[in-house]
């Protein structure tokens, strides 16, 4: 098999895993005849910004991202401001609609097909620059460069190159002019509109990126979180967070970037509360039924941190005796859920996570010792394709019998809701306990 990959990397010739934070999400592999290609999604292209005027007859642009100067062929320059279409490298450009994803940010990009016979020799590169250019601000457009490797490859080889790309973008609408050349200079380019808008029943969300903004796509899921103003007084609050870090389906053998991204935005939504002052986290596994990282009474969650913890998370391997005992999961998250919420002294537990179908139930005498708790007990179950599992998983179930609130995760405004849904709560029972406490 042949790998595309980005920057100074080069084509190789195995499967390969792409490492997005701390967590490498194995990407699938597109069949061809003999030779397929490993599909590497969402590269983070590098990002030039220019002034107008002076950007092209100079051939330098202003890097924010690197801090220096970057330059850009006149030939290169000349077809993306005409907007030259061009097949002489001949590839297929498809352009990929924004969508919004949990981290409230709109991902766009494109996807290339390219016969591999094209690319055969005795390697060379392929540059990809592109420029796109907000409607509201035709004459600042922002340009991305990346550059490719490309190996050996076989005249007679068979099959197609798959490459992607993406950007990010804030609402608005865009013209994208891209363009593509190998090493003897022969370009395949193509030119597209897009536009990213929210629907009207979500417009009460936040966005953390500016209207008509391109910004490049960052994979980096687990950097740290950006300072929080927290709020002091009475009304801040400690919660604790179980969340299961595992994929939607307990059998995969790895994290998908869909996943991973899901579930750190749901974090990170939570840690960027400004009521909330103190956070303690417990993140596990049910697959290795274990708990992979905890951090208790802490003023922020530290990213970073529990990125390298799950990077230890051998999924698709369960140890021979956990599988033999059929009832080890549910021995597991019982004692888990035990401990957790039996010897809890913070303002409100949430579960945060896929859902858990266990082959055993919780036995009812696991939770007496937990049946009167006086803080609210939430759970955000992320799942996005809950029609096809509409029942009750097992936290879920516990939730239920805790009197707790339960949250179907599938789309960012189920995110948005579900928070402020939870907020409200926690402040109303944090004002009765406190109302209470002053009587005393």
């Amino acid at each position: 098999m042949v790998a595309m990959s980005p920057g100074s990397e080069s084509l190789r010739s195995k499967n390969t895993t792409a490492t997005a934070g701390c967590l490498a999400p194995q990407f699938g592999v597109r069949p061809f005849r003999e030779i397929s290609v490993l599909p590497l999604f969402g590269f983070s292209l590098f990002l030039l910004t220019v002034a107008p005027q002076a950007a092209f007859p100079q051939n330098m642009m202003s890097s924010s991202s690197s801090g220096g100067g970057t330059r850009l062929l006149s030939s290169d320059a000349a077809i993306l401001e005409i907007e030259d279409i061009k097949k002489d490298l001949p590839c297929t450009v498809t352009s990929v609609k924004p969508v919004l994803g949990f981290d409230l940010r709109f991902h766009s990009g494109y996807d290339i097909t390219m016969p591999l016979r094209e690319l055969s020799g005795e390697g060379g590169n392929l540059t990809i620059v592109l420029k796109v250019a907000p409607d509201n601000a035709k004459d600042s457009p922002i340009y991305f460069s990346q550059r490719y490797t490309v190996p050996e490859i076989d005249e007679d080889a068979r099959g197609d190159a798959y490459l992607q790309g993406s950007f990010d973008l804030g609402e608005g609408d865009y013209h994208v002019m891209w363009m593509m050349r190998d090493k003897q200079e022969r370009v395949c380019s193509s030119a597209w509109d897009v536009s990213a808008t929210l629907p009207a029943k979500d417009q009460a969300m936040k966005l953390p990126i500016a209207a008509h903004a391109v910004e490049p796509s960052d994979l980096e899921f687990f950097k740290d979180e950006p300072p929080v103003t927290r709020i002091a007084g009475p009304e801040t609050l400690h919660v604790k967070v179980l969340i299961n870090f595992a994929p939607q389906k307990a059998s995969s053998a790895s994290m998908a970037p869909v996943d991973t991204s899901a579930l750190v935005s749901i974090l990170r939504n939570i840690s960027r509360e400004p009521k909330i002052y103190k956070f303690s986290l417990v993140a596990f596994n049910m697959t290795d039924q274990r708990v992979v990282y905890r951090k208790e009474n802490t003023d922020q969650i530290n990213f970073p941190e529990l990125g390298k913890a799950l990077a230890g998370i051998k999924l698709g391997m369960v140890d021979y005796k956990k599988l033999a005992d059929k009832k080890s999961e549910t021995d597991f998250l019982a004692k888990l859920i035990q401990d957790e919420l039996g010897h809890n002294s913070t303002d409100a537990v949430i579960f945060a996570g896929p859902k858990v179908m266990l082959d055993h139930p919780i036995p009812a005498e696991n939770f007496q010792e937990i049946s009167d708790i006086s803080f609210p007990v939430f759970y955000m179950n992320y799942i996005l394709t809950p029609q096809q599992t509409p029942w009750r998983d097992s936290i879920g179930t516990v939730v239920k019998k805790l009197k707790g609130q339960e949250y179907t995760i599938s789309r960012p405004r189920d995110l948005w809701n579900a928070w402020a849904d939870i907020m409200g709560r926690i402040a109303k029972t944090k004002l009765v306990t406190t109302a209470a406490a002053s009587k005393k």
